[in-house]
């Protein structure tokens, strides 16, 4: 072996070892193993129960094949899940109803009409409270204690409230979303218009900078780090709470709905398969956001 092949391989060891790769790969992989080791375990006690009933001779291997080949199983395997992934994305045309695209769209739609509202109100907060004294007494208590309400216990209350002043479908549930993400943006934006020190402020007073100037080149500017960073957040809340705004509704189309169907018949892949979905387009709402913060700081001389 040539000293060249060896730097070769030790370049791509040290980047594996040094990098995100292997830490990210060991973790998927010790999640696998505790996942399938799970399966087992809580599948166990039904299947050697049926043995049982039905005199059926079984032996440990037989009991983990079986574990993981259940076709209403309490944890299913990694593997069942990845089967149903692609029955239901791949091989289904995105407009049917059984396929899982379909489905996030209908909660993606809601997901970013909710987030598109919070972030407008979020903003539209936070400026008022760091600009009027009266707000920032008055109303942000009520916006923190805004969140100690359980969504649940609300969910409903919106949709019948909404429902009955005809508003349906989509509407409700990007309110919730909305009610949801609104709040990290607005406490997010506070923080970020109150960052500038006060020798910026005294600076821009210096050279007879007008309250809007101030805002518009100091205050805004520097707050869009904090901005970006509770828009990541925001929109997965903003997920969560659309697909929490389909369940009350007894829903038939969305990410929630295929949960509730499932809830209701018992199958544990599919509501596995949706939730795997959901994460999915979680992080990819996230990545989206964290590309355009990339974007905008790049477009503003700062460091993403």
């Amino acid at each position: 072996m040539t000293d060249e092949v060896i730097s070769i391989k030790e370049g791509i060891w040290s980047k594996l070892y040094y990098g995100k790769t292997l830490p990210i790969l060991t973790m998927v992989l010790g999640i696998l193993v505790l996942w399938y080791g799970g399966a087992v375990y809580l599948n166990a006690d039904f299947l050697i129960s049926n043995y049982e009933r039905k005199n059926v001779e079984w032996s440990a291997e037989k009991l983990v094949n079986d574990a993981w080949a259940m076709e209403r199983p309490i944890l299913p395997a990694p593997h069942q899940i990845a089967v149903e992934l692609n029955k239901t994305v791949f091989q289904k045309k995105i407009t049917s109803k059984r396929s899982l695209v379909f489905h996030a769209w209908i909660t993606t739609s809601a997901t970013l009409l909710g987030f598109a509202f919070g972030s407008l109100l979020g903003i539209l907060l936070a400026v008022g409270i760091v600009h009027v004294q009266t707000l920032d007494r008055s109303l942000m208590p009520w916006v923190i204690a805004s969140q100690t309400i359980p969504i649940l216990a609300i969910a409903p209350m919106i949709i019948v409230v909404l429902g009955n002043i005809g508003l349906t479908g989509t509407i409700p549930k990007s309110i919730i979303s909305m009610y949801l993400c609104f709040f990290p943006i607005t406490i997010g934006m506070v923080k970020g218009l109150r960052s500038p020190d006060v020798l910026q402020m005294d600076l821009m007073r210096t050279y007879s900078a007008s309250a809007s100037q101030i805002f518009w080149k100091l205050r805004v500017p520097a707050s869009v780090p904090y901005l970006f960073a509770s828009l990541k957040v925001a929109v997965a809340i903003s997920l969560v709470g659309a697909i929490v705004g389909e369940l009350p509704t007894g829903a038939v189309a969305g990410i929630g709905a295929r949960l509730l169907s499932g809830s209701y018949y018992g199958q544990t892949i599919q509501i596995w398969s949706a939730l795997v979905v959901a994460s999915v387009l979680g992080m990819l709402l996230v990545y989206i956001v964290s590309v355009t913060e990339k974007i905008v700081l790049g477009r503003m001389g700062g460091r993403a």
